[in-house]
């Protein structure tokens, strides 16, 4: 286990399974928030897990790990998972959502956009666009059978669908500043930024240097994640497949208590030193007590 203490947060990480891992090191409802994303199931080369379990199997393992994220999760939690697919099975997150809705609400469905492109004939004179313009990036696909894929499934899942959110703290600002004046619920310049987040990869120049994680979201989409819960009232976050630590580095950034868990020794190890840039790291024996961070 390594522990990094900064002046405003504490964030612990464990080499181990998560499964056991939260039944260890976890109290019931201590979790205000857990955004990850677990393995798909399609045939993705990470280091040592296997991703090609037959799909029953799979489903019957994430059922295992949703009852587990139940029993830590807050009445009041959000759980935010984020899932993909493939052109030539996209069914994957609908499975995933058909096992999910069994022991959680689906309270919103936010679309990760990770390229789009706009013709500027399709909108007009809008305000800023002054031509077309195709930002992001994407996996290119040769087939003449499906389109590219450039989006992912973030699915917000609560236990009673009823947790309120912080839907100004990920706001934009309105285009149109006359609906501030117009409306008295305009929030100062910024309405709700909707269901559709454009938050593109960094360009990525060698794999093995600057993605050495197969499957990994960027820094921005935890962080978003945490902020439209609330931040004033997230206490500890959960990721329970760390890889690279991105949901951890995003908490660092934020200042809050999180705990993460990976099984894989290389990504465990890079996560580590990932967050060794403003805290102290050590290395401590695991904790007994099963409660809270330890």
């Amino acid at each position: 286990m390594f522990e990094l203490a900064t002046p405003c947060c504490r964030i612990v990480l464990h080499n181990a399974d998560c499964l056991a891992g939260m039944a260890q090191h976890l109290a019931p409802g201590s979790v205000d928030v857990v955004v990850t994303s677990p393995p798909y199931n399609l045939g993705i080369r990470y280091k040592s897990y296997d991703d090609t379990a037959p799909r029953d199997q799979y489903l019957a393992w994430l059922g295992d790990w949703a009852d587990a994220v139940k029993a830590v999760l807050a009445d009041a939690g959000s759980l935010f998972l984020n899932i993909g697919s493939m052109p030539s099975d996209p069914c994957v997150p609908f499975d995933v959502l058909g096992v999910m809705r069994s022991r959680f609400v689906l309270q919103n469905v936010i679309h990760w956009i990770k390229s789009i492109a706009i013709s500027k004939a399709d909108v007009g004179n809008y305000p800023g666009l002054t031509g077309d313009v195709a930002i992001g990036h994407y996996k290119p696909i040769n087939s003449r059978r499906y389109v590219n894929d450039c989006h992912e499934y973030v699915f917000h899942l609560t236990k009673r669908g009823d947790v309120e959110l912080d839907r100004l703290a990920v706001g934009v600002p309105y285009q149109d500043k006359s609906n501030v004046a117009r409306w008295a619920k305009a929030g100062g310049g910024l309405r709700c930024r909707g269901n559709t987040w454009f938050i593109p990869y960094k360009t990525i120049k060698f794999r093995d240097r600057d993605r050495p994680h197969p499957a990994t979201f960027p820094v921005a989409l935890p962080e978003r994640c945490i902020r439209l819960h609330g931040l004033g009232r997230t206490k500890l976050v959960l990721d329970p497949f760390l890889g690279l630590g991105h949901t951890a580095l995003a908490c660092q950034a934020l200042g809050v208590d999180f705990v993460g868990f990976e099984i894989d020794k290389d990504y465990y190890a890079q996560a580590c030193r990932a967050l060794k840039g403003t805290g102290e790291l050590w290395d401590i024996p695991p904790s007994p007590s099963g409660r809270g961070l330890g």
